[in-house]
């Protein structure tokens, strides 16, 4: 793959600075021979302009093939595979080896000697071993003394004799520690195990963690895993966590021995102790020094079972007991370690990945388990490593890639002014992708993070090529030149070289590391082959396909105006988001039918509705009997002879507590019709609030626009004047300023109109698209002194509603102390002779009837759900009296909040905006007769530009405060 890669890049070079530098050497050598360069770029180009003049002939095609190669190059990256970060060679091996649980640290060091010896006498490369048993002084890495770490130095790769490559020396390496019995070994990179150890706890690529309750039954299902482990392809390595396997010697006293000897097992557990740990027995004093005399049994005499089951016990008649008499001795396999995660048991099955990327062996892995293991009620699987570590990577490109994309269409429509042709250079994107994923493909590489960055460099300068070709196609457009295909073919032509030196000179850029094989390698491959790959198809297919879709794109296209303002950014969001409905042609609505419509159209009401329809089905469900009891039985009963017998029962609650339950549901039922009687009002009250915001902004929009009339006279003004020399350009910059800030204002006013008319939208909740259609910008006052409407709000009228469902609740509890009945019948065989002293057979059947009562004997559960259902009814009636408290507090806010800004609205009508007016005029006036200079002017149009301003702020809170008002006596 290195080699056909290494070809692909000398012929692109040979395309490119081959020619080049020759024709360069040549001009100065002979210099009446023509350019070479120039001659072979001009076939190029000829052969380039032919074959681009077959494919406009057919753009339906064209287009097709590329969508079908972009569709296969998207089924084609389905199947690569994944893996987090391909893996670094360190050059040294980390060699995590164990022996078997429970082993001394003899037993240990010898096998390990043995392995290291295998290993330094059978393989040349290896220039030293060094073994790590244990934990250190500081025990930032604990292990058990039946592990340990050989740290495996090679020599340099160039020295290799057994092998070429790191995954085929691990395979004889681990070949050849088969001889040492009982040993396993797992090769892995140094640094790469401790990050896997850090990460998850184990130090395998994968790891598989069971999590359950009983150990053995996760050593079962861990020794279950591991089996269908090795029967994956590229799993190597495999580890599987030993929970039990430590040899402890477990005593088990006979009471009723111990009981017939007198003996106590207080006793006996100090014997015992004594034997195995030692008890002080006394003090040896040497000079001023002081040392306990401790008894124990020396070593030799505890080396055998037999040597503790023939410990003697002594007893109270002086006598001595062995104690195999008395306990059953015996040596069991005990737990070994375990192991917690998230306050839960688990056991870790851990394997190295060889020759396969990570996600397709999980992925076969997890195909494996789902259909030979089934794991019991409170046990799973989850799997970590380099696969967990994979899917946080993917989860953060999920993010990554689409910001980077938007972010990319927005400079190109900054760029060009133009979401249209910012789209139609957006499409070298899928382009360039189609050659990052076949050139992965054809170098045989997954899937990686790496690739994922690459992939973000590359959308990055695809563009530059559709940029190239655009800005050319516009600027041939703009020198008069009307004919399409004449565009196309004239702007290919000039813009063939740029564009191939834009793609060729990132291309070799990226090519050494696209071959290297040096440190970093791995990762850097991966990166340089999406590059590569994706900017040569990309310019191949964006030098066929984009002058193609330009065509289309400018066809389908109507006359543009030759000067108009460019869309705002905002706005160009708004559309991506696919939110901009509010820019649609809009027809004029009044409050009420559009409280009319929301309330016909609204989700949330509707919502509501449903809910309330769910309660009036589930009423006739109050008088839900449990299910009848079918019986059968066939057998000996009676006699020897085989009788049969059916019945069946049926058992009900006493008739009043069916009523009952119909009473609640009902009672429910009238709690969801009040609940949607709540939401009306408040749809009703927020769209009013946005159906005169609405109108406030169109205000401060008319005032903004009678504000820059005023300033754009005062500009033209300023201007002839500035001509004649009779200002300063204090003056003009003055004008500028001001008309610059209400443009901003008005900018900013239009998007909030935009936010306001969505949100309209939304609450209207209809295809169609309304604005208010009312002149009249202050609301009608009314009387609000009658606060006895206050008890009549909706969500007052629900909460106290509440205490009636409270009630019904304390009633279906008492009727649930009443007695039921049971009501069967059955029927059966006799076979023999009958208390008549008659005989019967099988055509003779008996019949019988049941009655039966329930009666409630045990009633302390009962009667304290009562008592708690009579306290949630206090609860009920004391969120009455709140929330009644609350809503009278609102409502005298409210009424003084609508009686301050009444005055002030009141005040502005009946004399500010007259003198606003007045100011208006006469600086009018007297700026052009000369009376005031311009800054006395700019004062005096701003003081009744205020005044204006604060008068739609006073209407905008008066409006509010009798929305308010209104909600709160629900009109």
């Amino acid at each position: 793959q290195t080699v056909a890669f290494a070809l692909l890049g000398a012929f692109v070079l040979s395309l490119t600075y081959i020619p080049m530098m020759s024709a360069l050497f040549l001009s100065k050598k002979i210099k009446h021979k023509p350019n070479i360069s120039d001659i072979w770029m001009g076939k190029v180009e000829r052969v380039y302009q032919k074959t681009l003049n077959w494919v406009i002939q057919f753009p339906k095609m064209a287009l097709g093939s590329v969508l079908a190669l972009f569709v296969f190059s998207v089924v084609l990256l389905t199947n690569l595979g994944a893996e987090f970060i391909p893996a670094l060679e360190e050059g040294d091996f980390a060699v995590d080896t164990r022996v078997l649980t429970g082993s001394s640290l003899n037993t240990t060091i010898v096998n390990t000697q043995k392995a290291a010896h295998i290993l330094k006498t059978q393989f040349p490369e290896v220039e030293k071993i060094v073994t790590k048993i244990g934990s250190g002084e500081v025990p930032t890495d604990p292990m058990p003394m039946d592990a340990s770490d050989m740290m495996v130095i090679l020599k340099p790769k160039k020295e290799w004799t057994s092998a070429k490559t790191f995954n085929e020396l691990s395979e004889k390496m681990g070949k050849a520690l088969e001889a040492v019995p009982g040993l396993t070994a797992g090769f892995q990179f140094p640094v790469q195990m401790r990050f896997n150890e850090l990460m998850t706890g184990a130090r395998q690529d994968v790891v598989c963690k069971i999590f359950g309750e009983n150990l053995d039954t996760l050593a079962f299902y861990a020794n279950k895993l591991g089996a269908i482990v090795n029967t994956v392809e590229g799993a190597k390595n495999l580890y599987v966590e030993q929970v039990a396997g430590m040899p402890q010697i477990i005593i088990n006293y006979n009471r009723n021995t111990i009981a017939q000897y007198g003996l106590n097992i207080a006793d006996i557990n100090k014997v015992v102790n004594t034997s195995f740990a030692g008890q002080s027995t006394g003090m040896l004093f040497e000079g001023e020094k002081r040392f306990d005399v401790v008894v124990r049994i020396s070593g030799e005499q505890k080396k055998d079972l037999k040597d503790i089951q023939n410990l003697l016990i002594p007893t109270a008649q002086g006598t001595q007991i062995p104690l195999s008499q008395l306990a059953d001795v015996q040596i069991k396999q005990g737990p070994n370690q375990i192991q917690r995660e998230d306050a839960k048991r688990r056991i870790v099955i851990g394997f190295n990945v060889r020759g396969r990327d990570v996600q397709t062996i999980v992925t076969e892995l997890q195909g494996k388990i789902g259909k030979q293991m089934k794991f019991p009620t409170g046990y799973y699987v989850t799997y970590g490593g380099a696969f967990e570590n994979l899917n946080a990577a993917k989860n953060r490109l999920m993010i990554a890639v689409p910001v980077s994309l938007l972010l990319i269409l927005i400079l190109l429509h900054f760029a060009f002014n133009s979401l249209r042709q910012g789209l139609l250079i957006y499409s070298a994107i899928p382009l360039s992708a189609i050659g990052g994923i076949l050139f992965l493909a054809l170098r045989g590489m997954p899937f990686s993070i790496s690739a994922g960055v690459g992939f973000i460099a590359l959308f990055g300068v695809a563009v530059l090529n559709g940029i190239v070709l655009i800005a050319e196609f516009n600027q041939l457009k703009a020198e008069g030149i009307n004919d399409l295909r004449r565009i196309v073919l004239m702007g290919t032509k000039v813009r063939l070289r740029p564009v191939l030196m834009t793609a060729f000179v990132a291309s070799l850029g990226f090519f050494p590391m696209a071959i290297s094989n040096g440190a970093g390698a791995e990762v850097q491959r991966p990166l340089a082959t999406v590059v590569i790959g994706g900017l040569l198809i990309a310019t191949f297919l964006t030098l066929y396909i984009l002058p193609v879709l330009y065509m289309t794109f400018e066809r389908s296209n109507p006359k543009k105006k030759k000067h108009r303002k460019s869309t705002h950014p905002v706005v160009v969001l708004l559309i991506l988001l696919g939110i901009g409905t509010g820019l649609q042609a809009q027809t004029p609505i009044t409050l009420q039918a559009a409280i009319d419509t929301a309330l016909q159209h609204n989700l949330q009401v509707k919502s509501e509705q449903l809910k309330s329809r769910y309660q009036e089905a589930m009423i006739k469900s109050s008088a839900n009997l449990p299910q009848a009891n079918l019986i059968a039985d066939i057998g000996r009963i009676n006699s020897t002879y085989t009788d049969t017998k059916f019945g069946i029962s049926q058992s009900f609650s006493f008739p009043k507590v069916y009523t009952k339950q119909r009473e609640l549901l009902q009672e429910e039922w009238k709690s969801s019709v009040m609940n949607i009687a709540v939401k009306q009002a408040l749809l009703k009250k927020d769209l009013s609030q946005l159906y005169y915001t609405i109108l406030y902004t169109e205000q401060k929009r008319k005032l903004l626009l009678y504000t820059d009339s005023l300033y754009q006279a005062f500009y033209k003004r300023a201007e002839q004047r500035l001509a004649k020399g009779e200002t300063n350009i204090l003056e003009k910059s003055s004008a500028e300023a001001q008309l610059g800030q209400i443009n901003l204002q008005l900018q900013q006013l239009d998007q909030d109109r935009i936010v306001l008319q969505l949100q309209f939208q939304l609450l209207l909740n209809t295809a169609q698209s309304y604005s208010p259609s009312t002149l009249l910008y202050k609301m009608d006052p009314i009387n609000f002194n009658d606060t006895s409407l206050l008890k009549e709000h909706p969500s007052l009228k629900a909460i106290l509603h509440q205490q009636q469902i409270a009630d019904a609740v304390v009633e279906v509890e008492k009727s649930l102390l009443l007695p039921g009945f049971s009501v069967g019948y059955n029927n059966s065989s006799i076979k023999g002779m009958g208390a008549d002293n008659i005989v019967y057979g099988n055509d003779t059947r008996f019949g019988a009837v049941q009655l039966g009562m329930g009666i409630p004997i045990f009633t302390k559960a009962q009667k304290s759900k009562i008592a708690g259902a009579r306290l949630n009814r206090q609860v009920a009636e004391n969120n009455y009296a709140i929330n009644w408290q609350n809503l009278q507090t609102s409502y005298q806010s409210a009424l003084l909040q609508y009686s301050k800004y009444q005055k002030a609205v009141q005040y502005y009508e009946a004399t500010a905006l007259k003198n606003a007016q007045t100011i208006t005029n006469t600086a009018n006036l007297q700026l052009a007769n000369g009376g005031i200079n311009y800054l006395e002017w700019v004062q005096l149009i701003n003081q009744s530009t205020v005044v204006k301003n604060d008068y739609i702020e006073a209407v905008k809170n008066l409006n509010e405060s009798i929305i308010q008002l209104h909600y709160l006596i629900n009109q």
